[in-house]
């Protein structure tokens, strides 16, 4: 199955959302934000210059410069494109050979190219936990929020979201910052993570939230520091 041609649609809203089972707050001083497979060849899969995309890529880039500004660590997954069968396991039956050799498809957005203390890890799975040292980093920054945007909401951001409860790390899924090869998609997505495993919120709400926890929070400006080694973990 190849990446199918994506329709527009508008994305999810506050008033869609589900029902909170859990209490938890975002907090800067407590979370990291990943920013998910925002490559070429997923991103231009849907209908440039139209919703869902728009919202997306703008959401996003308010989310990472936020985060950066609260000096939170910021993370980015990219697929390496090239991947031998071997390599793909599984995801070759239900996808194929997957992204190919072409350089621009590979690169992440340029509205969101990774900053110089940002962390970059390859993505093996749909979990960006699989096989990379996304725990680690959470684990040496003492980061136990994760705050997801990206794509897609219902396969790769979802899967991340789920492995991140296993791991007691809580997870957050942006509501209007992922998107995915449909709105029934997008919104199957966030309900299992709303039911299951994770607090859906929208970005207006997340940076409201993350920008009152910052009052009084001593560990901020330490933040800041420490993650000016971050990029030094990234593993591509």
């Amino acid at each position: 199955m190849a990446i199918p041609t994506i329709a527009a649609y508008d994305m999810p809203t506050e008033a869609e959302l589900g029902l909170a089972q859990v209490t938890w707050q975002p907090d800067a001083g407590r979370a990291a934000l990943l920013v998910h497979d925002m490559q070429h060849y997923f991103v231009q899969a849907f209908p440039a210059d139209r919703p869902p995309v728009t919202d997306l890529v703008a959401n996003i880039v308010s989310l990472r410069e936020l985060a950066t500004r609260l000096g939170m660590p910021v993370v980015y997954t990219a697929q390496p494109g090239r991947m031998t069968r071997a390599q793909r396991g599984l995801l070759h039956d239900f996808w194929g050979p997957g992204m190919g050799t072409d350089d621009h498809g590979r690169r992440i957005i340029d509205e969101l190219a990774p900053g110089p203390q940002d962390a970059v890890l390859t993505k093996w799975r749909y979990s960006a936990f699989h096989g990379t040292t996304l725990a680690n980093i959470l684990h040496r920054y003492r980061r136990d929020q994760l705050v997801i945007c990206g794509v897609y909401a219902h396969i790769g951001c979802l899967m991340t979201a789920c492995d991140a409860f296993t791991q007691d790390i809580e997870p957050f899924l942006v509501a209007d910052a992922v998107a995915d090869f449909s709105l029934a998609q997008h919104r199957m997505g966030l309900d299992y993570a709303t039911q299951r495993c994770a607090v859906t919120v929208t970005t207006r709400r997340m940076r409201e939230a993350l920008t009152a926890s910052r009052a009084g929070s001593s560990s901020l400006a330490a933040g800041v520091r420490r993650d000016r080694d971050l990029a030094g973990l990234s593993d591509r």
